[in-house]
């Protein structure tokens, strides 16, 4: 490593300690157990252990496959961590999933295909991590300060990933610069390529956003400065990183999610019921017309995509070609593998592991009941989130978006995919339930001596997940 290498490799871990410090909540205490999501998630949104110890370049084949014995031992440990935390919160656990019955179906259902998958043994380790996805949320709305413990570990994740993307982009080219067969470089970052970059910037910025709104409206002060200061600089780097990367989905989605954030953060005509429908039903909508009948083509075409959508509409078309069984679909995670993976790569001549469409993508797995069992867990999501901006709770302006973002990403990318940050993100939100109690607050003192809830003052009515009141 060159001393320019180093500088700006010591400078950004500078940056990284900074950000961390300006952000920090001392007086709220979260369980040591946060870790485990937030590795679980940057592995997911970044890349696979074995390519981070190797340095290697990581292909999304390598990735798919999910053949590397460091990769499943390291999931496979997450994963009983995991379980053994929910374990020992069984009652709050219990009730998290009795008031999320849509989502517990449907990973019934994503286990149950299984039996006719032509691969059950990958589509049983790839259930097993989707299953992952929602031992992590349950982590997080389980945690006592389950608040506080939803905006630590999308901001640690944020913190490393954004300043790490720009210090490989810019100093280690080999690590943070995807090259195609010609030679044309685009920017990945700490991701597999241009739209895992987006992605990242799209996620992690869009909870930056939500917390910058969430401070900037509370009382002046100190502690209001430093998150200020924090959150104003991962907002700088997801903008440059957007405006770099190239990818026309996640810039797209990013700022179709800003608008209404803003505006149901200051404006209280816009939290109205009728506003909300026409809003995200008008976003959507326009974003789907674009998209999909050919009205309004000049807004794709600004963002650098044709009307085939840079080829998507030739693997959608040789994609319906390969399905046998349009009710039940292939099996989890079933249907790139085998004869239908070279079938569809002869009559597109090219590689790929997804369908570039998260509803296609559900439809050639698990059928027109996988299908179902989404649009129910959309729906149902949906009302949570409605629900949560007409009462603005904390988790308003945070949960809007994110319901925008799945719905719209996965128009043009796969994103209903185990691990992946957009897909997670969304149980995040849609999984709380209101209740009439507020997530309980435990401040720490200076001997790290846990103050006796007896002692502190309840706080005032707000969203809370499920699970018992207290």
């Amino acid at each position: 490593m060159g001393p320019v290498r180093l500088i700006a490799a010591t400078f950004c871990g500078l940056v990284i300690w900074q950000l961390f410090r300006l952000n920090r909540e001392e007086k709220i205490r979260t369980s040591a157990a946060l870790w485990i999501p937030t590795l679980w998630i940057f592995i997911g949104a970044t890349r696979n252990l074995s390519v981070w110890f190797s340095f290697s370049s990581g292909g999304s084949g390598e990735r798919y496959t999910e053949g590397n014995p460091l990769d499943q031992v390291a999931a496979a440990a997450m994963l009983a961590i995991g379980l053994i935390v929910l374990l020992k919160r069984s009652q709050r656990v219990t009730e998290l999933l009795r008031a999320n019955l849509p989502v517990v179906l449907f990973f019934v259902y994503c286990g149950i295909s299984i039996l006719w998958s032509d691969f059950p043994d990958v589509s049983f380790k790839r259930w097993l991590r989707a299953i992952g996805d929602i031992v992590m949320v349950l982590i997080v709305l389980s945690d006592v300060n389950w608040l506080t413990a939803l905006r630590r570990v999308l901001a640690r994740v944020g913190f490393i990933s954004l300043p790490l993307s720009i210090l490989f982009i810019r100093y280690f080219p080999e690590l943070g610069r995807a090259y195609s067969k010609g030679g044309a470089s685009s920017w990945s970052g700490v991701a597999t390529g241009k739209n895992g970059l987006g992605m990242i910037c799209l996620v992690f910025g869009l909870a930056s956003l939500a917390r910058f709104l969430e401070v900037y409206r509370g009382e002046k002060g100190r502690e209001r400065t430093r998150p200020l200061l924090a959150q104003t600089a991962i907002l700088g780097m997801t903008v440059y990183l957007l405006l770099k990367a190239n990818s026309a989905t996640s810039f797209a989605c990013f700022f179709m999610c800003a608008v209404p954030m803003i505006l149901i953060s200051f404006f209280s005509f816009a939290r109205k019921p009728i506003i909300l429908h026409l809003m995200v039903t008008g976003i959507v909508g326009v974003a789907f017309c674009a998209l999909f009948l050919n009205i309004g083509t000049g807004m794709v075409q600004d963002l650098g995509r044709d009307s085939t959508l840079t080829g998507r509409t030739d693997i959608w078309r040789s994609a319906f070609l390969q399905v046998q069984n349009p009710l039940l679909g292939s099996g989890y995670e079933s249907f790139w593998i085998g004869p239908r993976l070279e079938a569809v790569q002869r009559l597109i001549n090219q590689y790929l592991n997804q369908a570039h469409n998260g509803y296609i993508e559900i439809y050639l797995n698990l059928g027109w009941i996988g299908v179902v069992l989404l649009a129910v867990m959309i729906f149902a999501g949906y009302g949570r989130v409605v629900g949560a901006v007409r009462s603005m709770t904390p988790t308003a302006a945070l949960g809007l978006p994110f319901f925008i973002a799945n719905v719209a990403y996965n128009f043009t990318e796969a994103a209903f995919k185990m691990m992946h940050p957009l897909w997670i993100c969304f149980f995040l939100v849609s999984m709380i339930k209101p209740e009439s109690s507020a997530p309980e607050i435990l401040p720490t003192s200076n001997s790290l001596t846990p103050v006796k809830r007896n002692q502190i003052a309840k706080p005032k009515a707000e969203l809370a997940p499920a699970g018992r009141q207290r």
